[in-house]
């Protein structure tokens, strides 16, 4: 049997007896890092045979964990903290297992991403994981203009470097909202602060961030059901300059000035 293993995301106390008991049972372990993997079996007095499942070589390790599980053997999955496969190696793997018929199940554990929606106080009746947001600045606008009117509580993965032009290109898109930057998650210095996007996010920088964003506001403006190009007519109309008339289109929508401004070039 392939057992995909949950792990401490900061606190190795956090792991389930399952999760222990299943890693002492283990033939082998493939580990996205077996160096930080060793940390956490060290705790536990783990002492079993690693083998590397990362993002370049994860193909490979699929062939070599379905030969081990024909050949009856105990394979367990983790990654370097949280949940494989989610925002981490393991998809390859699973599908693989999927298509050659070998079954595998899922030792459950501990999640940065609800852990951090329930710290941060935002709605939770319903959210949208949306995690690691692309490089490229246009495949990320473009990614995020998809989650633009949903009215659900967004959830992103951020790194500490990419915090000041994540957040930019999220208030961009996605116009004014509440925003928490949650941190450190299960650590002595963990912390979640409320910001608004316009203003960006002006706490400590260490540590691994989840950054947490409310949803849309249902639009009770009768203006919104207008195009964007003619709300902005509808103020110029009753005599407002135009940059007044996209800013205060942009406020009747949610959304950023710059993003309103397009819809007026030609106006």
């Amino acid at each position: 049997m392939v057992y995909f293993i949950a792990t401490p995301i900061g606190n190795l106390k956090d792991i389930s007896f399952r999760a222990v008991e299943t890693l002492r049972a283990a033939d082998m372990i493939f580990c996205e890092d077996t160096r930080r993997s060793l940390i956490l079996l060290n705790a536990y007095d783990i002492k079993k045979p690693l083998f590397s499942c990362h993002k370049f070589n994860e193909a490979e390790a699929a062939e070599k964990i379905i030969s081990a599980a024909r050949e009856g053997k105990e394979v367990a999955i983790v990654s370097d903290a949280g949940t494989p496969v989610v925002s981490d190696p393991g998809n390859v793997v699973c599908s693989a297992l999927k298509n050659a018929g070998v079954p595998y199940t899922v030792i459950p554990g501990a999640n940065a991403a609800i852990t951090a929606l329930i710290l941060s106080a935002f709605s939770a009746e319903r959210f949208l994981f949306v995690g690691f947001l692309p490089e490229k600045v246009k495949e990320k606008k473009q990614l995020l203009a998809t989650y633009r009117d949903l009215p659900c509580t967004l959830i992103f993965h951020v790194a500490p470097q990419d915090i000041d032009r994540d957040v930019a290109a999220i208030y961009e898109v996605l116009g004014e909202r509440s925003a928490c930057a949650v941190r450190e998650i299960t650590k002595i210095h963990e912390e979640a602060v409320k910001f608004n996007l316009s203003e960006g996010y002006n706490g400590e920088r260490r540590g691994e961030f989840v950054i947490v964003v409310e949803g849309a506001k249902k639009a009770d403006n009768p203006l919104n059901s207008l195009s964007e190009r003619e709300h902005i007519l509808h103020y110029m109309k009753r005599g407002m300059e135009k940059k007044d008339a996209v800013k205060e289109a942009a406020k009747d929508r949610g959304i950023s000035k710059s993003e309103m401004y397009k819809f007026s070039i030609d106006l």
